[in-house]
């Protein structure tokens, strides 16, 4: 029987420091306080913790940054709060570090061909991927570049070596559910995009609850996660199944775009509709009435991508992650 090695955050942890810190003093890095490098130099000799030579004969080279590629060229996106709250829990872990963060906005062929650049020229130490779609090209291109990869979410034709994933189906199904406990059963879905996997996981998790309670599962829109979406899809809902009283909406972003709708059709929420939405960013606690939703940990799914990444340019093997969700019940339901 072999003892496991002692990792880095448990070095940090023994030192009552970041691993950022750690992994400044391993590499005889500056702005690290005396206090802090005795700490460690401690905490290192206590646990018999062996840095990996290889990491610290990169460290050397390395360029003291790291790409976050998200495949959307919206010129809306930093208004998208889920994508805003993925950033900030980024920042937050790279703040401990000396890492600098560059940010590429890659859907478009522009946007690729710069993303290509920052590989070709290994102008950055390590890659996050978010927003993927089924195919897309900048899982291939990371690949192909030999640079440590941490991917936000998987995709729907591959599972990547390392990611930090939602439980987007189990949430979804949960949401459905409580609906169906409430006594709803005309109820609808408007769907985030079928080609992510978090579009398509939501949409499993509508579909299995309302199969395995014997309800139909064919009242559906497709939307792409935007309000608009959201919007245009409660419109089309209202005319094509008038008898609906629930939907469940796949973001809380195109949740407020079917309650606008609903609001303006006269239907009262939740009386004569009920809604949940996905995600809970800040605006679902206001809206009227306040949005009962699936609280994703978004801004935790962006520390956690982050820490995988800094492990890996570390020369450590860290283990993917799929946060748990859960329902929040609000005035919506």
């Amino acid at each position: 029987m072999t003892t496991r090695p002692p990792t880095l955050e448990e070095v940090a942890q023994r030192a009552g420091v970041s691993t950022g810190t750690v992994s400044r003093v391993i590499n005889n890095a500056r702005h690290v306080s005396d206090k802090s490098r005795r700490a460690v130099e401690k905490a290192i000799s206590e646990l018999g913790y062996v840095p990996n030579t290889a990491a610290r004969s990169l460290a050397t080279q390395r360029r003291g940054a790291v790409v976050l590629a998200i495949s959307s060229d919206d010129p809306a996106l930093f208004a998208n709060l889920f994508f805003a709250e993925v950033i900030t829990g980024v920042n937050a872990v790279l703040e401990e570090t000396d890492l600098q963060l560059m940010l590429v906005l890659a859907a478009s062929e522009r946007g690729r061909a710069r993303f290509a650049k920052i590989l070709q020229s290994r102008s950055a130490d390590g890659v996050m991927l978010l927003a993927l779609k089924e195919n897309d090209p900048l899982s291939k291109m990371a690949e192909e570049s030999g640079l440590p990869t941490v991917h936000g979410g998987r995709s729907l034709d591959r599972t990547p070596q390392w990611y930090v994933d939602a439980d987007n189906r189990g949430g979804a199904r949960a949401a459905v559910e409580h609906l169906i406990a409430a006594g709803r059963h005309n109820i609808a879905t408007i769907t985030g995009e079928l080609d992510t996997h978090a579009g398509h996981g939501r949409f499993m998790g509508y579909r299995e609850a309302m199969v395995l309670a014997g309800l139909s599962d064919q009242r559906v829109a497709h939307g792409d996660f935007s309000e608009a979406s959201g919007a245009a899809g409660m419109k089309l809902l209202l005319d094509d199944h008038p008898d609906l009283d629930a939907v469940f909406v796949a973001s809380d972003a195109m949740a407020i775009g079917a309650l606008d709708v609903l609001r303006e059709n006269g239907k009262r929420v939740p009386e004569d509709v009920a809604v949940v939405g996905f995600n809970d960013v800040v605006t679902a606690r206001n809206t009227q009435p306040a949005l009962t939703t699936v609280r994703q940990p978004i801004e935790a799914m962006g520390r956690e991508m982050t820490r995988m990444l800094v492990r890996l340019l570390n020369g450590e093997q860290p283990t993917s992650l799929i946060l748990p969700t859960d329902l929040v019940l609000r005035a919506s339901t």
